[in-house]
């Protein structure tokens, strides 16, 4: 049997694994995260596709029948690729063979987040916050003309305004996100983008840190509203699950999760503790 593989450059992915194991908690859980490395959002892409191509190579060889890239960064810049490049490659049917002799997808953030936004905006003025990398990717961008093409945004002037944080992830992992000090930077950004575009009344989180920053977030944006990511991607999956039983029917249903981390486990966890609120235990591996 099979597990739901979970992958991300850090700790924000598990922003979006709690969300998942709160709406479907029966599946089994491998949560990795690549916090040796991190953040990916200011490497190249041809780094950032090299790095995600491995994590999701590993998972595969652990037996996960879907992968959720709950990176933005790295479901913004190695998602397509994989899934057209490195997916059809084993059998006639272009999908891969696992060990388990099951079939194997990987999944991304970004367009579960992108179909929330027309039942939210009404102006149709949009602002997207995310790391430099997301940003240059114009993933949220170009995933929002084709929703605008097919639903309510239709009949609204879409205008999509992006802003790059480059300072927020840095401090969520150095633990520095609830300080004073954090303020500056959130409302800089904030500040920032509404420059750009005083008209936004929808800011999108673009990265699966955020979250930890939402409070501040939604203090400095005064009233816009703000749609972060966790409970969007969980229901999607839930409704991908629904919709799809040849996964389904390959996921074993123990309610387990495990940890896995290319950083310090002791320290993963110590942190990862933090962003979850209850302890947990983690394992080192090298990719």
């Amino acid at each position: 049997m099979a597990k739901i593989g979970v992958f991300d450059s850090g700790y924000g992915g598990l922003t979006i694994l709690e969300a998942i194991r709160k709406e479907i908690p029966e599946y089994d859980y491998l949560y990795l995260g690549d916090n040796a490395r991190a953040p990916y959002g200011t490497h190249s892409f041809d780094v950032i596709y090299r790095y995600t191509l491995q994590a999701v190579n590993y998972l595969i060889e652990q037996d996960c029948a879907l992968i959720i890239l709950a990176c933005n960064t790295a479901s913004a810049k190695a998602l397509r690729t994989i899934q057209q490049r490195d997916l059809p490659v084993i059998n006639g049917n272009g999908l891969r063979v696992t060990g388990y002799g099951g079939k194997v997808n990987v999944l991304g953030v970004i367009r579960p987040t992108v179909e929330a936004v027309p039942e939210m905006t009404k102006t149709g003025h949009v602002g997207i916050l995310a790391t430099p990398a997301t940003v240059s990717s114009e993933s949220y961008v170009l995933e929002l003309e084709k929703i605008a093409k097919s639903q309510e945004l239709r009949a609204k002037s879409l205008v999509v305004t992006q802003q790059a944080c480059p300072m927020w992830v840095p401090l969520i992992e150095a633990g520095e996100h609830t300080q004073e000090g954090a303020d500056y930077f959130v409302e800089k950004y904030i500040r920032e983008i509404l420059a750009k575009d005083p008209q936004i009344d929808t800011l999108v989180l673009g990265c699966t840190h955020y979250p930890l920053l939402i409070e501040k977030i939604k203090k400095a944006a005064h009233g816009i509203q703000i749609i972060a990511q966790g409970e969007l991607e969980a229901k999607s999956l839930a409704d991908y699950l629904s919709r799809h039983p040849e996964y389904r029917e390959q996921l074993s249903t123990n309610g387990t999760c495990t940890y896995l981390t290319t950083e310090n486990a002791d320290r993963f966890a110590q942190s990862a503790s933090h962003f979850l609120g209850s302890p947990i235990s983690a394992n080192h591996i090298d990719l």
